[in-house]
């Protein structure tokens, strides 16, 4: 009977990791992972500054799309700190 429990347990755990990570998070990534390929590429420190910004901006772009419920990468914007 432990056993069972404990391999439903693990299978509700892996579901619901899995269903963290909405496709705009994994497209985001996609795109990011590509820029920072090209970031860590480049010789000009200029142009890979830029290309990994941009890609910072993609991933977060795509954290906030859900309200940063799938992600950990939400800023703080509560307008009591600004």
């Amino acid at each position: 009977m432990r056993t069972f429990i404990s391999t439903v347990a693990a299978a509700c755990a892996a579901m619901s990791l899995s269903a963290c990570e909405s496709k705009a998070d994994k497209q985001a990534e996609k795109q990011a992972d590509v820029l920072e390929a090209q970031a860590a590429a480049t010789p000009n420190e200029a142009k890979e500054t830029q290309l990994n910004a941009k890609a910072d901006a993609i991933e977060q772009q795509a954290g906030n799309a859900d309200g940063g419920a799938t992600t950990a990468n939400t800023p703080d914007t509560s307008p009591s700190k600004k």
